[in-house]
């Protein structure tokens, strides 16, 4: 018990002592002497206390030939420590100021990973996936041959699955809230958007449901073009999925707008005739 209670005493002035030094360091330390202490505490993984002496070295080594290393740890600094959107900022800042450094592909793609990595869960804003998207496929575009370009692909894919996602969920809620008009507009934005969506079987099949409903409850004149449309849905969503386990009632709601249909060209006939008979009999007889 003795020797434990010595341990943690003399462990605590070797971590006072060990501050102190570093706070003078930091005060009064020569640029050659900072610059030393933070590739060493960067080594050791004390990432917070490298970065304050980093920040000081900045602009007090910025003509340096040591300026571009510092960069580089500085912005490894905050990526290590999760923040990702200032350490984004600082990858794509090491590409601008340095872009023939061999460095400069694996900082173009710490950027677009760093905001790969702050892209938030799909029922929230995403901006920062958009922007995540923009840089991956620009990583690409500049270092085709890159083998970083193979683990970017994989990222894009993940980051349109969610963007997909919110789309899908965006879209059944319209349709739950029986707002007919958004939830097509949004499935058929799906279909375009996302040609190889996880979910196309059901999107395709909402399409068909969603003219149904929309057309049940619209205005007559407008009945006809809506029951249309949920007949060409349907066609189109047998045509891929001809074994699916929503063809049942797709194929009903199909038979049902048929129906409506033939009973909109029967009453329209009916005015027609009407029309007809009512213009003959309004002629003067000779």
């Amino acid at each position: 018990m003795k020797y434990n209670a010595i341990f943690f005493i003399a462990f605590g002035l070797l971590l006072t002592l060990s501050a102190c030094k570093f706070q003078r360091l930091v005060k009064s330390g020569s640029v050659d002497e900072k610059y030393e202490e933070a590739v060493k505490l960067y080594s050791h993984k004390d990432y917070s206390r490298a970065l304050q002496l980093f920040d000081q070295l900045t602009g007090a080594m910025r003509a340096t030939d040591k300026s571009q290393k510092i960069a580089y740890y500085y912005s490894y600094c905050y990526f290590n420590q999760k923040d990702y959107t200032l350490a984004s900022y600082y990858f794509k800042r090491y590409t601008t100021n340095y872009p023939n450094t061999p460095e400069a592909e694996e900082c173009m793609f710490m950027s677009a990973y760093c905001n790969f990595l702050s892209s938030p869960e799909y029922s929230l804003d995403q901006t920062v996936t958009y922007d995540a998207l923009k840089d991956l496929q620009l990583f690409t575009n500049t270092y085709p041959t890159s083998k970083r370009v193979s683990e970017c692909n994989d990222l894009i894919d993940k980051l349109r699955l969610k963007l997909e996602l919110k789309d899908y969920k965006i879209a059944k809620l319209f349709y739950r809230m029986d707002d007919y008009a958004a939830a097509i507009q949004m499935l058929n934005n799906i279909l375009k958007d996302f040609p190889d969506t996880p979910h196309k079987e059901e999107v395709l099949f909402l399409v068909v449901k969603a003219y149904h409903k929309f057309a049940q409850e619209s205005i007559f004149e407008k009945q006809k073009d809506r029951h249309t449309k949920s007949i060409a849905a349907y066609n189109e969503f047998v045509a891929q999925y001809p074994e699916s386990k929503f063809m049942a009632e797709a194929a009903d709601l199909k038979e049902r707008s048929r129906k409506e249909l033939e009973s909109i060209y029967n009453k329209d006939q009916l005015k027609i005739n009407q029309e007809n008979s009512r213009i003959q009999s309004s002629k003067p007889t000779k």
